[in-house]
């Protein structure tokens, strides 16, 4: 009896592991800041929004500060914020350049953030001024080993 229960515990030990572990998806074309932002490339034009990994931390997110079109952004300064249930959260950005367009539709449904973190909840799409910037942000492979390591100290 006590056999069964240990394999049971080490079972669902197991997949809860695995779950976490698989849980947090990244895409492969994009690049990442340490700070779990994302950065979509086409030519000289960077669609930006917070990784799965971080909606996931910070939960539902009810609030997303948007940045003003026209407006200069430089690589690893903060240019708005997310506000959800647990905290409010800086977003920094991966990029320097200026602001294009950003998301209205995150004003009605911010919840998009946690939704679809890669599609439908971008934050902002930046013109690029320094394309040598991209070569200090993580890869995909880069990224989720920065998000293991991270969520092992915690």
């Amino acid at each position: 009896m006590a056999s069964r229960l240990w394999a049971s515990r080490v079972a669902s030990h197991l997949r809860i592991s695995v779950f976490n572990r698989g849980f947090a998806s990244v895409v492969k074309d994009f690049k990442y800041a340490d700070s779990h932002e994302w950065v979509k490339v086409e030519g000289k034009s960077a669609t930006v929004g917070i990784t799965d990994h971080a909606q996931d931390h910070l939960g539902d997110v009810v609030y997303v500060e948007l940045p003003e079109v026209g407006v200069a952004v430089t690589q690893g300064g903060s240019f708005g914020a997310v506000e959800s249930v647990k905290a409010t959260s800086d977003i920094y950005s991966p990029v320097s350049g200026k602001v294009v367009e950003v998301n209205e539709e995150l004003n009605n449904s911010p919840g998009l953030v946690n939704a679809s973190p890669y599609e439908n909840g971008w934050i902002m799409k930046v013109e690029i001024s320094n394309g040598d910037e991209l070569k200090s942000l993580m890869d995909s492979d880069q990224y989720s080993k920065h998000c293991e390591e991270e969520d092992a100290k915690h």
